[in-house]
């Protein structure tokens, strides 16, 4: 795709709680609500649409991959943002004393693709990660 104007994607997650789960992306990541039902919540997602659906039971946690030196979360979900507001989520997540999976770091140091990130939990256990770069031409850079 090689269009200017991204669309807008749409993410479907399940989650254990959903009274939890608004607090956590309206009060903690920012996110606006959308239409929801007595089993689901739609978020605006930093402009892409996330369903969170409620589910009975506990959700399976995600194996793990080696990513420059960290254990890496195999499913996991996140948005980049622009540099500014990274540096103004990780300071309000450290803040909240969220337990970080991986703590806010700069990842691929003076290499391609260098770039911001963090990875942690929602109340449900489903891992996000949250990115930035300097240099947006970085993103899919080889």
């Amino acid at each position: 795709m090689t269009s200017s104007a991204i669309p807008p994607f749409h993410l479907a997650f399940a989650v254990t709680d959903l009274a939890a789960t608004e607090r956590f992306f309206v009060d903690l990541l920012g996110c606006r609500i959308g239409r929801t039902s007595q089993r689901w919540i739609d978020f605006d997602f930093f402009g892409h649409q996330i369903t969170a659906h409620l589910v009975d039971g506990n959700l399976a946690e995600a194996e793990t991959n080696p990513v420059d030196g960290e254990k890496v979360p195999s499913r996991h979900f996140g948005a980049i943002l622009d540099w500014d507001v990274w540096q103004t989520l990780s300071k309000r997540l450290q803040e909240a004393q969220i337990d970080f999976l991986i703590e806010p770091q700069i990842r691929f140091e003076g290499e391609v693709g260098e770039q911001a990130t963090m990875f942690f939990r929602d109340p449900s256990g489903n891992a996000l990660e949250f990115k930035a770069f300097k240099d947006k031409a970085q993103i899919f850079a080889t």
